[in-house]
């Protein structure tokens, strides 16, 4: 009888630990997501809103335009987080008039000066631009709806008009 019950408290003791275990585990996969998003924003913020604001009053203000129509245009052109992650960091990394995918801004507002950004840093902002909402200047969304009365149409569309 006492095997048995030394056997039972072993098996329960094991059962407990390994719950333990798998609850840090995810309380650490927890911090680190917080982790990388809170950088990424950080990030995000202090590179990209000098030029890509959200306080501006309207669309004559701005110098570039809204972060949040750069990811509308980009999750229409790449479907995957990878693809989207990816033209972002090369875009960034090297801006040039040939390879814009946004030639209405390009025409606006010109290319994007070349910045040094380090690679890791574009794709921990690119990274936090896929995976959450970004802010949009009050004004965004009535500009959005004037320009694009049909919506943005279809990739083969978007690539005809550009």
């Amino acid at each position: 009888m006492k095997l048995n019950s030394l056997l039972v408290l072993i098996l329960t003791s094991v059962a407990l630990l390994s719950c333990n275990t798998k609850k840090e585990e995810k309380k650490f996969e927890k911090e680190v997501v917080s982790k990388e998003i809170n950088e990424g924003y950080t990030l995000f913020k202090n590179n990209c809103y000098a030029c890509h604001s959200v306080i501006s009053k309207s669309h004559d203000e701005i110098i570039a335009p809204p972060m949040v129509a750069v990811k509308r245009r980009y999750k229409m052109a790449y479907n995957s987080k990878e693809d989207f992650v990816k033209a972002v960091v090369a875009w960034a990394s090297n801006p040039k008039e040939d390879n814009a995918l946004m030639r209405g801004a390009v025409n606006q507002f010109k290319v994007m000066p070349k910045q040094l950004f380090k690679k890791e840093d574009l794709i921990k902002i690119a990274e936090y631009i896929y995976d959450n909402e970004i802010e949009q200047p009050a004004w965004f969304k009535s500009h959005f709806s004037s320009m694009h009365p049909n919506g943005m149409g279809s990739k083969k569309e978007m690539k005809m008009s550009n």
